[in-house]
């Protein structure tokens, strides 16, 4: 009889508890693609194995019913599943008795999941009786336990190619050959994968991991060492609605702010910096390891003189009087004020104040207003 004669390639045999085996096994049958030069060689359609009779999927098991006949008639091959539950199933035995008075006995093919072929032993035998009985041809059958390479999985795959050879009629190799370079170019592609996964996992851990970011502060302006030195500068950093604040003690010491989100790394940041004597900062700068922010003096503090000459003899203040500030001239006005500006080079802690008269000798400390007074004696 011509293949389209029957309506399935093949029948699954198999004892319920290997119901899964069964499912595997048609599965693999009905979707593996044969390569295109055999194809075209025996006119077959790339998955020619189909469709491929399992009971659980058309008929519930159970006995030789009239309707399990019928689809033992319309099979072309007989495909048992090999273990000591199948070896022991009177149902897989009647199975085979039957396909083989159909005059189909070469198109039994054996497929071992488990035990052992011809063990003698009832617990490990993977053949029913049933062979031995009608004397049927010495067939090993395809093993996914045969030992032939080092990985279970690669013999287990050896095993599907050898059955699928047996229901073609084609050598073993013609297929095994392509099929062996398709689970190594497989394997490649899954380790790529793999390493792609593994790769963006690394990348999300280390997206979500803290790191500490130190930040110092350096002078840009004019450095004048006759001022007080930096003293604790207050530094703000926002990162959305969180805030951490530390302390700058002096420019030669460093802060660190910890476990700061990885997510903020190389992102816009706010930071403040507030320090006495110095001008504040508020910036948004691009957030890294180590943070190096420019602080500038207030020229201000130290640079703005302002006080008042006063005669405490007369207690009244002295108009239109010519000092000399740190060796600046200056006039007070009708109120006695004086008020001139020191440039940041040249600013001190404090300032000699002097005049045409011995009597004006004195010192304004910074910083100073216009409530300060230099005294000036008759």
């Amino acid at each position: 009889m011509e293949q389209q004669a029957f309506k399935y390639f093949a029948f699954i045999s198999y004892n319920s508890r290997d119901t899964e085996w069964g499912k595997k096994i048609q599965k693999k049958l009905e979707h593996y693609r044969m390569p295109a030069t055999l194809c075209s060689q025996h006119g077959w359609e790339r998955t020619p194995i189909k469709p491929v009779f399992f009971a659980p999927t058309d008929i519930q098991p159970g006995g030789l019913s009239e309707e399990l006949q019928e689809r033992l008639r319309a099979s072309r091959n007989l495909i048992v599943v090999c273990s000591p539950n199948s070896a022991q199933s009177e149902w897989v035995g009647k199975e085979i008795a039957f396909f083989h008075q159909l005059g189909r006995t070469k198109q039994i093919h054996f497929f071992i999941v488990d035990g052992q072929p011809h063990s003698g032993n009832p617990d490990t035998e993977c053949f029913n009786p049933i062979v031995d009985t009608l004397g049927l041809p010495e067939i090993l059958g395809a093993n996914i336990h045969e030992r032939i390479y080092r990985w279970p999985w690669l013999n287990k795959e050896r095993a599907y190619v050898q059955l699928i050879s047996k229901l073609l009629g084609v050598e073993f190799d013609a297929i095994w050959q392509r099929h062996r370079r398709l689970l190594v170019q497989k394997m490649i592609a899954w380790a790529i994968g793999a390493l792609v996964v593994v790769a963006a996992l690394v990348g999300v851990w280390l997206t979500n991991q803290p790191v500490d970011v130190e930040v110092r502060l350096d002078e840009t302006s004019v450095h004048n060492k006759k001022l007080p030195p930096l003293r604790d500068a207050v530094v703000t950093m926002t990162l959305d609605n969180e805030t951490k604040t530390d302390t700058i003690r002096s420019l030669d010491s460093r802060i660190v702010f910890s476990n700061i989100p990885h997510r903020y790394m190389d992102k816009k940041v706010r930071v403040r910096v507030s320090c006495p004597d110095f001008l504040d900062v508020d910036t948004v700068l691009v957030l890294a390891r180590r943070v190096a922010l420019g602080i500038r003096r207030n020229p201000h503090v130290y640079g703005d003189v302002r006080f008042r000459l006063w005669n405490p003899d007369i207690e009244k203040p002295l108009p239109h009087t010519k000092v000399q500030v740190a060796g600046r001239d200056a006039v007070s006005d009708d109120s006695g004020r004086v008020a001139l500006f020191i440039p940041l080079e040249h600013q001190q802690k404090a300032y000699h104040v002097s005049g045409n008269s011995p009597a004006i000798a004195d010192s304004i400390y910074m910083p100073c207003g216009e409530n300060d007074a230099v005294i000036v004696h008759n």
